[in-house]
């Protein structure tokens, strides 16, 4: 499990490396173009790389039990945001306005120009893509519900002992 310590932070550099580059292609590649809650879903992501990246570089075995808390803290709010966009796929919870409302019925030229202006061209509440039932958000969500765990469970092996009190 040692070697696990060492390798730990380079490990959530590469997964999150990994689950990011996937989305990207499929955007840039794919075609699947992102609603506003697929791009929000993608920051915990950023942040893993970046911390993953640094607790890498400086190699402090000693870090390690606070790297992994931080991203379990991470990984917990991707896992929240990844939640909240399966629900609103799933209409458990309403989502954002700007790209879930259906579009309202304008009366005159100008209304229906700066309806289209203002018309995000990507609903969050409807998969654009999902890979037996489940969509990329819920995937999201089984990803970070994994790296949260992995992470917390890296912090309890690795934390520090406690003292006891004389």
């Amino acid at each position: 499990m040692a070697a696990f310590e060492r390798s730990f932070p380079a490990f959530v550099l590469a997964a999150s490396v990994l689950v990011l580059g996937a989305v990207l292609v499929s955007q840039y590649w794919g075609g699947l173009a992102p609603c506003e809650l697929c791009l929000k879903e993608r920051w915990p992501w950023v942040a893993a790389i970046a911390i993953g990246a640094v607790a890498t570089l400086s190699g402090s075995r000693r870090a390690v039990p606070r790297v992994a808390l931080l991203l379990t803290a991470v990984f917990a709010i991707g896992s929240a945001l990844a939640f909240y966009h399966v629900g609103v796929e799933r209409h458990w919870f309403a989502g954002p306005a700007a790209c879930t409302a259906p579009p309202g019925a304008a009366d005159t030229i100008e209304a229906l120009k700066a309806q289209l202006l203002h018309q995000l061209p990507v609903r969050c509440d409807q998969p654009a893509w999902s890979l037996w039932g489940i969509s990329l958000a819920g995937w999201n969500l089984v990803a970070s519900l994994a790296m949260a765990g992995i992470a917390f469970a890296v912090f309890w092996q690795f934390r520090p002992p406690r003292r006891r009190a004389i």
